[in-house]
């Protein structure tokens, strides 16, 4: 199985993702955002960074770089994949997703262990959690707020298109407490924390086992696997 991680200008979490994704038990395969070859993998990683600066909104450049329209096309043909912070913020730019993502209501970056919890399994990146299970992710943005108007949150709701929300505070000021949504079809997700930092242990959040044991975005990237594994 394998899955690609696209580097753009400015990406600063495509190493994690590619570790993450190797832990669970598929081949990373580096892509680059100046090419128009998938390298025939099988699902697409997005990672978190500041792509092009966020110069002009975030991810709006990174939308309109060559691999791209290769994302686009296989997003539409039912491959799996996956925005991770600037990479939801790359899919909303690309009308991959819906909605938009804005300044953090308090204006300041924020980065904390954050409390989320998983309100769809019916997608390509969920299907091995428990709904309504409560997990701890790491966050860090300063342009996360999710909005959309009142239609579209509605219709994300109906469809059971909000994959995760976040408990206990909304950091950043989301509609709807929203932290991931996804498509219609469920292959495409995005979501502002990180689930690559929460992979392995000695590198996640603190749980009461111990410190830095948190491991439950794994379960992301398995996810992904067995959606595969299944077509």
């Amino acid at each position: 199985m394998r899955i690609g991680v696209i580097t753009f200008p400015g990406s600063l979490d495509d190493r994690d993702a590619q570790r993450a994704i190797r832990i669970a038990g598929a081949k990373p395969v580096a892509l680059w955002h100046g090419e128009h070859d998938l390298m025939g993998v099988d699902a697409i990683v997005l990672p978190g960074g500041f792509s092009y600066g966020d110069y002009l909104r975030c991810g709006a450049i990174a939308a309109r770089s060559p691999i791209m329209s290769e994302v686009i096309d296989a997003a539409h043909s039912g491959m799996p994949v996956l925005g991770i912070c600037n990479g939801f913020q790359i899919l909303v730019e690309a009308h991959l997703l819906p909605g938009g993502l804005v300044r953090n209501d308090h204006g300041d970056f924020i980065c904390r262990d954050q409390r989320l919890r998983v309100e769809s399994t019916s997608t390509a990146w969920t299907n091995g959690f428990e709904l309504g299970h409560e997990i701890i992710v790491p966050l860090k943005n300063g342009e996360g707020g999710f909005i959309a108007d009142r239609d579209t949150l509605n219709r994300l709701e109906d469809n059971d298109q909000v994959v995760f929300r976040y408990l206990g505070v909304n950091p950043n000021g989301s509609a709807h407490d929203i932290a991931g949504i996804a498509n219609e079809a469920g292959n495409v997700v995005g979501l502002m924390p990180h689930p690559e930092h929460a992979a392995e242990e000695g590198f996640g959040p603190d749980t009461p086992v111990a410190m830095r044991s948190g491991t439950d975005g794994l379960i992301v990237f398995t996810s992904a696997i067995a959606a595969l594994q299944t077509i």
